[in-house]
């Protein structure tokens, strides 16, 4: 079968027309005919062995992909999670999938849910949001941080605020529900002096950071008080574009009422992981179908994924694989 196969940990995923079709093995298990995959950070980041899932990992030929959508035999639609999925052809159990609504095409299907359950679980779960409260998104310019700023608009953000280096993505961000804008480009003091100010006049509830490194960094530097009250808030680590590690003062840990958390694989609950399929991304792939969620894609062939598998997509747009 058609695929594209990374054949030793850290190389280039390379096409091929003859790799062997996966085996059902359980009785929970289906094959599945694959009709679209997305490339993502974390399957770049698998791929290489530098993702913290792929520790003690034993290299050998592999199909590439851990979602995807497809065809099930009976004809039904289905967005489903398993392994090899960039393939014609691939094994998924029968609890990790979800049928797919009229007026969704196979490509925003196939984009859309990393980028829900890299906003929503951490907004519900690990911050545990309400409605009308201040919201920072730091790193807003990619395709995850465009489906958070609108996840957050649904879920009832009184105010929301990005940060990103893209300065056309950034202006874009207020037609999808973003109220204010800080550019990374901007001088350090500068950068600091915002967020102060906006703190000060809106106190800020929650952060999801998708960057870490620097710029987490100085907003954490903004944050920090002066011996008085503070307003708690809550700081989730979803990525770490910019740097996997930061300095963190323990004046600013004393100072302020700070929550500091992750999100991300191994950090949910099963009963969180439960809702995310049940209820959140389905809820999602009803907004897009309805075109009242905002997705932008690049299809591409499985054929490319050699040539673009390194492809830097910096304008918040997802490339998806056809197969």
């Amino acid at each position: 079968m058609k695929a594209a196969v990374m054949y030793q940990k850290g190389d280039m995923p390379q096409y091929t027309e003859d790799f062997p079709e996966p085996i059902i093995c359980g009785k929970d298990e289906l094959l599945i005919s694959m009709k679209a995959v997305a490339i993502k950070h974390i399957d770049k980041s698998r791929a290489s062995g530098k993702h913290y899932s792929t520790t003690g990992d034993i290299s050998h030929a592999k199909v590439i992909g851990g979602d995807g959508v497809g065809v099930l035999k009976n004809g039904t639609r289905v967005f489903a999670l398993g392994n090899g999925m960039m393939a014609e052809k691939a094994v998924i159990e029968k609890d990790r999938m979800i049928k797919l609504p009229k007026g969704i095409d196979d490509v925003t299907a196939a984009a859309l849910p990393n980028a829900v359950a890299g906003s929503a679980m951490a907004l519900r779960f690990r911050a545990g949001m309400k409605k009308g409260e201040t919201i920072l998104i730091n790193g807003a310019t990619g395709f995850t941080g465009k489906i958070a700023v609108q996840v957050a608009k649904y879920y009832g953000a009184k105010k929301i605020i990005v940060t990103g280096r893209n300065e056309e993505t950034l202006q874009s961000l207020l037609a999808l529900g973003a109220d204010e804008i800080v550019s990374v480009k901007q001088n350090d003091e500068n950068f600091i002096a915002q967020i102060e100010m906006i703190h000060k006049s809106t106190p800020i509830d929650i952060i999801i950071d998708y960057l870490w490194g620097h710029t987490a960094e100085l907003i954490l530097e903004a944050l920090k008080g002066n011996g008085s009250f503070t307003h708690k808030t809550r700081f989730v680590s979803i990525g770490s574009v910019t740097g996997d590690k930061i300095q963190l003062s323990a004046e600013i840990l004393r100072s302020v009422d700070l929550q500091l958390s992750g999100s991300g694989m191994g950090s949910w609950t099963k009963d969180e992981m439960r809702k995310l399929f049940r209820d959140i991304v389905p809820k999602m792939f009803r907004l897009a179908a309805n075109n009242k969620l905002k997705v932008e894609t690049k299809s591409v062939d499985l054929k490319e994924i050699e040539r673009l598998w390194d492809m830097d997509v910096s304008d918040g747009t997802r490339l998806v694989v056809i197969i």
